[in-house]
């Protein structure tokens, strides 16, 4: 089993947005190789001049630091409803979105795209009808997207599952249920992108906040997973340092046992860290990031 370590760029926003900034940080300060990079910069709805010139500079700067962006993802500024919106204007928006999405992603090399399945309105979670229609022009969206996707030339796509049903993929069997139904009618396969602080703390199956129940599950479906430290609450995206990793959930060598134990092949574990907008964490951003990558260096190929 090949298990490679990655980064998600969600910490860079508003810290490091520019390609300048965040490939030699990533490729030449932090030695990382795969990167995903996120909506949140490089923005498929930026006017077009702007997000050439931004390909062009990340394709240079990626070659030069020996960067490779793997995946693109949607990020914190873009969880929105997306293919889930009530209005069926925003719906079409956001498909029209996903494939200029896909164009980019293909233009900087990476393998695949994604985002979260769809998130549903409150009213319409609540009401078991709309709920059911939504999911279904969801899927038929995913359907859309997946055909542009394959024209474009990229391998497979990603969903990932989260932590509320209004959310979707929120426990073990609503997500094999959507992962089925969603795989039937793409273009590609659909993936999974897993994330080891997800899962309903309300379901009362305990593998729900497992995170090993799930890559058990899900390994070899999801050839990416976004790790971060947590804790039984599921409490934050937290490096891997020492204060953290005291109480926390994820030990690398268990973790890596249960992909054994999926049949996973090659999975890329993704750093997808958060840090507050506060002092002293704001200024720790690039140690904390180290040491994580300290952290997990004699589990996996860097």
């Amino acid at each position: 089993m090949n298990v490679r370590l990655g980064i998600n760029t969600g910490f860079a926003v508003n810290r490091y947005p520019a390609p300048r900034q965040w490939v030699p940080l990533i490729g030449k300060t932090l030695g990382l190789k795969i990167v995903q990079l996120t909506a949140d910069l490089l923005n498929p709805s930026w006017p077009e001049d702007i997000i050439e010139g931004q390909v062009r500079e990340i394709q240079s700067l990626s070659e030069q630091y020996g960067v490779k962006v793997r995946q693109t993802f949607t990020g914190a500024f873009t969880r929105l409803n997306h293919l889930a919106y009530p209005d069926a204007a925003l719906r079409e928006y956001w498909v029209k979105w996903f494939c200029r999405f896909a164009d980019i992603s293909a233009a900087l090399g990476a393998e695949s795209m994604g985002s979260h399945f769809g998130i549903l309105t409150t009213e319409d979670y609540d009401d078991p009808r709309k709920r059911q229609e939504r999911f279904e022009q969801n899927v038929d969206g995913w359907r859309r997207i997946s055909e542009h996707a394959q024209g474009c030339g990229l391998q497979y796509l990603t969903w990932e599952p989260m932590s509320i049903g209004r959310e979707m993929g929120e426990t073990i069997p609503e997500t094999q249920r959507i992962h089925a139904r969603v795989n039937a009618v793409t273009a590609i396969p659909m993936k999974l992108c897993l994330d080891v602080d997800h899962g309903d703390v309300a379901s009362p199956d305990p593998d729900d906040t497992d995170p090993l129940a799930w890559i058990r599950n899900f390994g070899a479906e999801a050839p990416i997973i976004h790790i971060k430290q947590t804790s039984r609450n599921k409490g934050g995206h937290w490096p891997f340092t020492p204060e953290h990793n005291q109480n926390g959930r994820i030990t690398p060598g268990v973790l890596i046992q249960a992909l054994e134990e999926s049949g996973a092949q090659d999975v890329t574990l993704l750093l997808e860290l958060s840090f507050r907008e506060r002092q002293p964490f704001d200024s720790r951003v690039v140690d904390d990031i180290r040491a994580s990558i300290d952290f997990w260096r004699p589990y996996v190929v860097i």
